[in-house]
């Protein structure tokens, strides 16, 4: 390379060398080729397993009308169309999307992204700026922060699902302010307390951001997400969805007013500077969107949650560390499609991931800087198609892989050690507004000690 520096750099960045060892000694958790679709079984390099890692919680990315949906849009429209949604890119695919995403979730309109990590970061640095101040829940997605650093908004960061520490962030905040929080967290697959934070955010005239990217097809009675699920999707400004999880297709969008639409459109860069989506990905959209409406949409997403609290139960029944349930303002409780089973360390997680690949089951794994130092976890997802012998099957290679573990080891420094550094990793300006006292609230206990 022309600079040494940067090479020197590299050579001695202890994530690349982590990564080429777990790499050279065939342990690495991640880049592994998948032969087929992300269906409940998957060959993985040519091993056959059970797949615990796949976003695809609704079966929709290899169902047969969505298949056929892109195959169409494909003949009619070609590979690509070449230019940005500004000039040559939009084909009447994307407007007809936008209206049905926009009518689906009862908002006057809709915008469409090439990508979901595109739709934050446009959204995000299009409605605040210098001057303004972005309050961030502690655990929201690296797109959301990626996307605040770029607004050149001031970031502060309030506690996980901590809505009385997000009333004191608020109440220091200067300029037009902007909460965002995930309706449902990738990692832990906990709900974020939507009708409190709300209460917060119109006490202090704040505005309001959730992205669906996780609950979108999943939660809710029209598969809306957890805005619905709580009862305020009235009272959210910006709705962000994904269309490559649930809804089996690729990109990103944002429901809003005609306001907050119009301004994306004439301000949100990763919309203005970039080719459009290509016309399978829409075809595919349009189709599962559709079928999220119907009898059977709405059945895909029960079956997929019933899956999830037998996933859950089963990991509780054997003694394993996950979350528990997510609390609904009517008193019940929802287990959302990612259920966690927590390994701490970076060494357990890496060698039970290995251990449960050799037996034909794959899961995602989670680790810092992902989720906080200490709180490395196997990712588990379920989908719709799952059987209970195939959740059986990987609750045993658990049971029998994962050693027990005295969570006491995580203390709390070293846990709101890892806070402040995902902070610091995320690019916050203040990363000591992450609260690191010992009083954990956030912090999950094994499920097996909660009965």
């Amino acid at each position: 390379m022309s600079s040494q520096l940067i090479l020197d750099r590299i050579r001695h960045d202890k994530r690349v060398w982590a990564y080429r060892v777990m790499r050279d000694s065939d342990q690495l958790p991640f880049y592994r080729v998948m032969n087929s679709v992300n269906a409940p079984t998957v060959p993985v390099e040519g091993r056959e397993c059970v797949m615990l890692g796949s976003n695809n919680y609704l079966g929709m990315a290899d169902h047969p009308k969505v298949r056929e949906s892109a195959m169409a849009a494909l003949q009619k429209y070609g590979t690509t169309v070449t230019g940005s949604r500004l000039l040559n890119g939009t084909i009447d695919l994307h407007v007809q999307l936008e209206a049905e995403l926009a009518a689906w979730h009862g908002t006057k309109n809709a915008l469409l992204f090439t990508t979901g990590y595109q739709a934050n970061l446009g959204a995000i640095s299009a409605l605040v700026g210098v001057g303004d101040t972005v309050i961030v829940d502690s655990a929201a997605h690296a797109s959301i922060y990626d996307a605040a650093r770029l607004s050149r908004a001031k970031i502060r960061a309030f506690r996980h699902n901590n809505p009385a520490q997000l009333d004191e962030r608020l109440s220091r905040s200067v300029g037009a302010k902007l909460v965002i929080v995930d309706g449902l967290y990738s990692m832990e697959g906990d709900l974020a307390p939507l009708d409190a934070i709300a209460d917060v955010c119109e006490r202090h005239d704040a505005a309001l951001m959730v992205d669906e990217a996780h609950s979108v097809g999943v939660l809710g009675d029209r598969r809306t997400g957890a805005a619905e699920l709580y009862g305020v999707e009235k009272r959210i400004d910006v709705r962000m969805g994904s269309l490559s999880k649930g809804l089996g297709s690729t990109g990103g969008f944002v429901c809003g007013n005609r306001d907050i639409v119009d301004a994306l459109r004439a301000h949100a860069r990763t919309f203005l500077f970039t080719t459009a989506a290509v016309p399978a990905t829409l075809g595919a959209a349009l189709a599962s969107v559709r079928m999220l409406q119907t009898d059977e949409g709405r059945e895909r997403g029960t079956r997929t949650l019933e899956n999830a609290k037998y996933l859950r139960d089963g990991l509780v029944a054997a003694g394993i560390p996950t979350v528990e349930p997510s609390p609904l303002p009517d008193g019940t409780d929802v287990v959302s499609p990612i259920v966690p089973a927590f390994c701490y360390t970076e060494l357990r997680v890496s060698n039970t991931w290995r251990k449960l690949y050799d037996e034909g089951v794959f899961a995602a794994v989670a680790m810092f800087p992902a989720v906080p130092q200490n709180k490395a976890m196997l990712r588990l997802c379920v989908q719709t198609e799952h059987t209970h012998s195939q959740l059986d099957r990987a609750i045993d290679a658990l049971t029998r892989h994962l050693p027990p573990m005295d969570i006491h080891e995580t203390d709390a420094t070293n846990y709101a050690a890892g806070a402040v550094s995902s902070a610091e990793a995320a690019g916050m300006n203040d990363p000591d507004d992450i609260d690191t006292t010992s009083e954990r609230a956030d912090d999950r206990v094994p499920a097996s000690a909660l009965g």
